[in-house]
């Protein structure tokens, strides 16, 4: 087949696995594309992206520029939720072309009539696409060209004129355009998906009464400290009834007591399941009241969706084509041998009523949803249908928007990633198992600076219920501090299991990282509330976070060298070049240690000819650097971190020009 294009557009970015889900960006903020063209000789090119909310008829254009080598970029900020389209455009830009190569001619005085000529007549075929003044411009233009009784010094500079480069880029016909094979798709989320900080507590633990079971009321007693510690997501674990039969005791042990609570993930008994509250816990107007004194403190409640049941669930009953049958006529249980989770019952995503199912699940979001809840920590996505979740992602957002679903998937990376590009928002992260330097810094250089970072959004956290590395179990205060610095400084959105962090519990089950006396089992009672030392701490670096846009997204992170294989050190720049934090931590919670670093002073906007300065956020200090080679020196037990504002000659300089 024949064709008179001759760009070809390659690796448009951002794209998941070229274009078979959408990349992911945030309202409001840009969002750079990049594509390679290529074109066969030497001219010019002219490229465009093109972009429009889905639905919308018309197209938004964004010119491309030339970056490097053949690769070329444009960025453009969508400013309304929801899906959105783009795609790239290339076309041999002949005026372009003309005029560059006229201006170098004009530069070795070898200007012929016939270029001119060539000029006159490429400007004279825009002039019937033009009107008024435009046309006008123009008609000089072509008039001067052509005029041999003009000095030719005056005929070129018609020619090399500016206005008439836009008023020819304006009305280019772009002749032959490739567009590009695909219409990409993306995903459009609200800030707090690009940027939040979350806090895990069980409601049951709530109570400050000894030998009660905490309440949403008591929830709403504690908010006053979760906020004085600057979190913004408030997560609570399952809410709904608890079966009875096969329950856990305490330390997961098969058998219950009469007074062990179980576990809240055994969802499901004669009170009800998915869209029913523990009656314990409250009513449906005590959850109404958390929800709205959680937008009073500046936070947002999450739910946690589990797709499971107890035996007692009403759906066993209601539906046992559901749940997998064995041949002795019982449900399987959960199982991931040796472990047997005999109190939970999973969906059987083979059954016979595919659809049944998939509606009454997407169901239980629906219902929450309508209560106000817009954000989801969703339990062992990756146990489910994929299909299943793109679909009722796909459907829940195209309703709800603004909805955030984290994805609790402790898995292989890439069914970490496939879960992502079917519709999660966010993604638990490796961070909790990445403590050396260089495997962190390969991790999140893997997450930020490849196709991953289009469509992967990490949350990272130092604990969860399920998770008490060997790390926190040993290494004490500077270890926490350690552990918290990295989580809350390397990714924009992280989280912690709260009481558990801030009060420095270490106590695990022997031979495994797990807790000793497990809050997923018993109802614990904490002193969160009191005075600790870590809780300030954690109340500083959030305040950090929210002060600095720096931190408040991932693309920008850059790990200098720093000859020391205990210390690592990081920046982040926002977009706009005003805010650069630099960030080197003691990974060692035992001795001192010290290195010279070798910082790469372009990613910190640093003129390496003028001295700066780097204020300490988390210490205090301040210190005049100048220059790659700067010696640093951390004590855990004193200062395990340094979390330093860069202040260069040459961004103040800037920041007063634009009047910040």
């Amino acid at each position: 087949m024949t064709t008179r294009e001759r760009v070809s557009i390659q690796r448009v970015r951002p794209s998941v696995l070229d274009g078979r889900f959408p990349a992911k960006g945030i309202v409001g903020q840009p969002v750079q594309v990049t594509a390679d063209l290529v074109c066969d000789s030497h001219e010019v090119l002219g490229a465009v992206v093109r972009h429009k909310p889905e639905g919308r008829r018309g197209w938004t254009e964004v010119p491309l520029g030339h970056d490097i080598n053949d690769r070329w970029t444009a960025t453009f900020t969508p400013e309304t939720l929801g899906r959105h389209r783009f795609t790239v455009d290339a076309w041999v830009d002949h005026v372009a072309t003309w005029r560059r190569d006229l201006g170098k001619k004009a530069e070795a005085d070898a200007v012929e009539a016939v270029d001119l000529a060539v000029g006159a007549e490429l400007l004279g075929a825009l002039v019937e696409r033009a009107k008024g003044s435009s046309r006008r411009r123009l008609e000089e233009a072509v008039t001067a060209l052509t005029d041999v009784d003009l000095p030719l010094a005056a005929r070129i500079e018609a020619g090399l004129s500016e206005e008439v480069a836009l008023l020819a880029r304006e009305l280019d016909p772009r002749a032959n355009k490739t567009t590009f094979r695909r219409v990409l798709d993306l995903e459009v989320d609200r800030p707090r998906a690009g940027f939040s900080t979350w806090y895990e507590l069980f409601p049951r633990s709530a109570s400050t009464e000894p030998d009660t079971h905490g309440t949403f009321r008591d929830v709403i007693d504690r908010l006053d400290h979760v906020e004085r510690m600057g979190f913004d997501v408030l997560y609570l674990p399952p809410i709904h009834p608890i079966g009875t039969t096969h329950r856990k005791g305490r330390n997961n042990v098969v058998h219950a007591g009469p007074d062990d609570p179980g576990s809240p993930w055994a969802i499901g008994s004669a009170e009800g399941g998915h869209k029913s509250i523990h009656p314990q816990l409250g009513t449906i107007e005590d959850l109404r009241a958390l929800v709205r004194a959680c937008e009073d403190h500046g936070m947002e409640l999450a739910l946690d969706i589990a797709f499971q049941c107890s035996a007692d669930h009403p759906y066993v009953t209601e539906h046992p084509e559901w749940f997998r049958q064995r041949p002795d006529g019982t449900i399987q249980y959960a199982e991931n041998p040796p472990k047997k989770y005999q109190d939970i019952y999973p969906f059987d995503f083979e059954t016979s009523d595919p659809e049944g199912l998939w509606n009454e699940l997407r169901s239980i979001f629906e219902h929450w949803l309508a209560e106000g809840v817009r954000i989801f920590r969703v339990d062992n996505p990756h146990t489910k249908s994929f299909p299943f979740w793109e679909w009722c992602l796909g459907e829940l957002k195209s309703e709800y928007p603004d909805a955030i679903f984290l994805s609790e998937a402790f898995t292989r990376p890439k069914v970490m990633y496939e879960l992502a590009m079917r519709g999660f928002t966010h993604s638990y992260t490796y961070f909790t198992w990445r403590r050396h330097k260089a495997e962190i810094e390969a991790y999140y250089r893997e997450l930020f600076h490849t196709e991953v970072a289009d469509f992967f959004r990490p949350n990272s956290w130092p604990n969860t219920p399920d998770i008490l590395t060997d790390q926190l179990q040993h290494g004490g205060w500077p270890m926490y501090v350690q552990r918290l610095v990295l989580a809350a400084t390397l990714t924009a959105n992280y989280g912690m299991y709260g009481p558990a962090f801030e009060l420095m519990w270490s106590q695990n089950r022997p031979g495994a990282e797990e807790y000793l006396d497990n809050e997923k089992y018993e109802i614990k009672r904490w002193a969160a509330d009191e005075h600790n030392p870590l809780a300030e701490v954690i109340a500083l670096i959030n305040s950090i976070r929210r002060e600095h846009p720096a931190l408040q997204q991932d693309r920008t992170l850059t790990f200098h060298e720093i000859h020391n294989d205990h210390l690592i050190a990081y920046s982040k720049t926002d977009p706009t070049g005003h805010d650069t934090i630099l960030v080197i931590v003691n990974l060692d919670p035992y001795w001192p240690q010290s290195a010279t670093t070798w910082l790469d002073l372009e990613a910190l906007g640093v003129d390496p000819h003028e001295p700066f300065e780097v204020h300490d956020l988390f210490g205090g200090a301040t210190f005049t650097w100048q220059g790659s080679d700067n010696y640093v020196e951390l004590h855990p037990h004193v200062a395990p971190a340094h979390v330093f504002e860069v202040r260069s000659h040459r961004r103040t300089e800037a920041d007063f020009d634009q009047g910040d």
